[in-house]
């Protein structure tokens, strides 16, 4: 029987060098916990060149095979509905079940979800202007991954039996020669230009976010919703190797669910996201919703100051517990009865430039297909639409002017052995031909101060947009 090959590599801090060298493959794609600065990430994970690739399409079936087809699958253009189907399938291969528990990645199904994904879950209103050419969601089938256990200090390329024999040889000469110091010093500090030719902007005035602010206050005094999560986006035109930018920018907010994914040499992703999404490790699955933001002081005792506040606020810890209300619904979809818990409620978190409140909230399951069911049941995180969820994200196509795209969607694994990992894609730039795009929101419920909440948003996002425009603006 066919089983899983791991092959040991010189340990990497960071999978930089190594996805500069297949970088000239298709789809890229780079998990990037920046571990040593946060507890609850151990593992980089790099795939690239997929077996076949899940997305929407006119087409009656929503997947590309760039090689012969593994499976027969049903023909459907939604494509949620046939990542549950890949999933069971992949998850039924002997050498998947016999495969370690304890590897995060062994090959499977990698991507992200952009927020608009929620239409192939819901019926939910299309009003918003679509001006980004990304796909909505790309989910590719991967083969083999490199993975670095932070924890241990090791680094593996991991191959599946998808892999064919000249295609392993080929990989372990790109990464042997990417380990030379001269190569990795030549990637890291010779990289290839970029330049910001305009700064950022916001798809709205203040005094539109006002009218906006108020319209949510109307549907929260109505009896509408609990909270809405009202976001405004910063766009900004770029020229040059969008890598150059992400590799800036981490050193500068190193966040524990970063990520770069490349589609083409003028589309790709940049996530800066310390939120996670769901997290299923041996049948735990595990969400830690964000709500509750502070700035970071300019002195120790103004930022254990702004601590201690957000610590206190009866609003922000409000907020936190209707997310965690609306969690614990999503999970109990599809997690077994009677497991959900909440073992940790208004936890402190602590980034490069904001303090953030944290919960945590946990369920289980018993089978390893059901990894990407509670994912699909639960998507989009309630953290980043607010509550009920379906009225919420229908207000928020009311009043948002343009698709959210990769924001506030997700980018998650699923690996063959049932293991699971996602974020939250806030924090999180989009780049579509030319224009860079990120975006900041902040929940809003019936005590929200329309100033403050507008101010949130410019702390959220400025690190990204100001360390950008200090360092490329041309």
């Amino acid at each position: 029987m066919s089983e899983i090959k791991q092959v040991n590599l010189p340990y990497q801090a960071s999978l930089l060098s190594f996805f500069s060298a297949v970088r000239d493959l298709p789809y890229p794609a780079l998990l990037d916990s920046n571990h040593e600065h946060f507890p609850d990430t151990n593992y980089d994970i790099l795939v690239a060149k997929p077996i076949a690739r899940v997305h929407p399409t006119q087409k009656s079936q929503a997947i590309t095979w760039y090689d012969k087809p593994l499976y027969e699958l049903s023909h459907t253009d939604n494509p949620m509905t046939l990542l549950n189907e890949l999933m069971s399938l992949i998850c039924q291969e002997p050498w998947a079940q016999s495969a370690p528990k304890d590897l995060p990645f062994i090959g499977g199904l990698l991507g992200f979800y952009g927020y608009e994904s929620g239409h192939f879950v819901e019926q939910l209103p299309d009003t918003v202007k679509h001006d980004i050419q990304l796909d909505t969601l790309s989910i590719g089938l991967y083969g083999w991954a490199v993975v670095t256990n932070h924890q241990e200090k090791t680094t593996q390329l991991i191959t599946s039996p998808w892999c064919h024999s000249e295609d392993v040889a080929d990989l372990i000469n790109r990464f042997t020669s990417a380990c030379d110091d001269v190569l990795v010093k030549h990637d890291l500090n010779e990289a290839r230009p970029f330049t910001l030719q305009t700064p950022f902007s916001s798809n709205m005035t203040e005094a539109e976010y006002a009218q906006k602010f108020s319209a949510v206050q109307d549907y929260i005094q109505s009896g509408d919703c609990y909270q809405v999560n009202l976001a405004q986006r910063f766009s900004a035109q770029y020229q040059g190797d969008t890598f150059t930018a992400y590799h800036t920018l981490r050193e500068v907010c190193p966040t524990p669910f970063s990520a770069y994914m490349e589609f083409s040499p003028e589309q790709s992703i940049l996530s800066h996201s310390p939120e996670r999404f769901l997290l299923c490790d041996q049948g735990r699955v595990e969400s830690k919703p964000i709500k509750g933001t502070i700035a970071r002081g300019k002195t120790p005792e103004e930022d254990k100051a702004n601590a201690a506040w957000l610590l206190a606020s009866e609003k922000d810890r409000a907020e936190n517990l209707m997310i965690v209300d609306l969690l614990r619904n999503d999970l109990g979809r599809t997690c077994l009865t009677g497991s959900i818990k909440v073992p940790k409620l208004f936890d402190l978190e602590s980034y490069a430039n904001v303090h953030h409140l944290v919960s945590t909230v946990e369920g289980r399951i018993d089978q390893a297909d059901q990894a990407i069911r509670v994912f699909h049941q639960s998507f989009p995180g309630g953290s980043i639409t607010g509550a009920p969820k379906i009225r919420s994200m229908e207000i928020i196509d009311e009043l948002e002017p343009d698709e959210r795209s990769a924001y506030c969607g997700s980018i998650a694994y699923f690996s063959a052995n049932g293991q699971m990992d996602s974020s939250i894609t806030i924090r999180t730039l989009v780049a579509d031909n030319g224009n860079l795009h990120c975006w900041a929101g902040g929940g809003l419920v019936a005590d929200s101060k329309c100033q403050e909440e507008y101010q949130e948003t410019f702390t959220k996002v400025g690190k990204l947009t100001h360390t950008l425009e200090q360092d490329f603006l041309k």
